[in-house]
């Protein structure tokens, strides 16, 4: 790599750490999104942690979400979603029959990971989950979860580590199922800290790794800038906690296309300043899970956001 980024001490270390995790929701964010991330990655000598949807791309059945929740149309104008995600996708699984994310790019799995980033799961069927999960039983939960670590498995030739929630969507069963299926640790929810998360009655027996900063589509949702690079840049610097654990999420479907210039400067400015971390590692750095703080994970509204995230309830 051309240029180093600050090495990581521990999750505690004084000077703050930045976990970048990286959202793969859709095909074309794995086909065309992604390789202009690596390429990114690699010029400024980051490694982050990447969470790929293993089945199908149905990315069109999302639009039904404008008659669900409460400011999705308003979030999906504000936020340029017409502009970032193509017509195709935007009708895949309605008008366009569904594409499989994974398995069809088995060689981008792999190339993530031989550029030494973390690389897990990002659930089964992305728009299934966010929209379904709080209706599904038990065992179609842990379908969803095995489905997933079973094609995981196949592809890149070992177990994954982490896994992150699509939607930023759990419940006790979930917590429960990705528990079952031996995943070390966990990104399900929005927060401030690693915790134990519990919901439903559900304590889970792995560590929380929660998304601290707002993402990109929040951002431009709730009129924080206009999107020009500089305002972008200002509104994240101002979320940053020194001394404390940030994790960004990011999309390829967004970071990787119109918005990777912006993205390219805040990594850039915060590079710098923070020591950067996998998720992975910042797991590893943590106590055992039993001296983690316990807390209840509720649904939660954001601003920038259509709808509620499952979200961090401080003890």
């Amino acid at each position: 790599m051309s240029e180093s980024a600050r090495p990581l001490g521990t999750a505690l270390d004084p000077s703050g750490v930045l976990a970048i995790k990286v959202d793969v929701d859709t095909e074309i964010g794995l086909r065309d999104g992604a390789p202009r991330l690596l390429e990114l990655f690699e010029r400024l000598g980051v490694r982050a942690s990447w969470y790929v949807t293993m089945g199908p791309d149905r990315t069109g059945l999302s639009a039904l979400r404008v008659f669900r929740q409460r400011g999705f149309l308003g979030k999906m104008v504000r936020s340029r979603a017409t502009r970032i995600y193509p017509w195709r996708t935007m009708l895949r699984g309605t008008l366009l029959p569904p594409v499989q994310i994974a398995a069809g790019h088995p060689g981008r799995l792999r190339e993530i990971a031989a550029a030494g980033h973390e690389l897990g799961v990002h659930g089964w069927d992305h728009v299934r989950w966010h929209d379904h999960l709080a209706r599904m039983s038990e065992d179609e939960v842990a379908g969803e979860v095995g489905r997933a670590k079973e094609l995981f498995e196949a592809l890149v030739g070992r177990a994954p580590e982490g896994f992150a929630a699509p939607g930023w969507q759990c419940t006790g069963r979930s917590l429960w199922a990705v528990d079952a299926a031996g995943f070390r640790y966990r990104s399900d929810t929005r927060g401030w800290f690693p915790y134990r998360p519990q919901a439903d009655g559900y304590a889970s027996s792995i560590p929380e790794i929660p998304t601290t900063l707002p993402t990109l589509d929040e951002v431009l949702g709730a009129g924080h800038g206009r999107g020009s690079v500089v305002e972008i840049s200002a509104a994240y610097l101002r979320e940053i906690r020194d001394g404390a654990l940030n994790v960004h999420t990011i999309h390829t479907e967004i970071e990787g296309g119109e918005f990777l210039g912006h993205f390219e400067d805040l990594l850039r400015r915060l590079r710098d300043r923070l020591a950067v971390a996998t998720l992975g590692e910042v797991a590893a750095s943590l106590p055992q899970v039993a001296e983690l703080p316990l807390c209840a994970v509720v649904p939660g509204r954001l601003p920038g956001r259509g709808g509620t995230v499952a979200t961090q309830v401080r003890p």
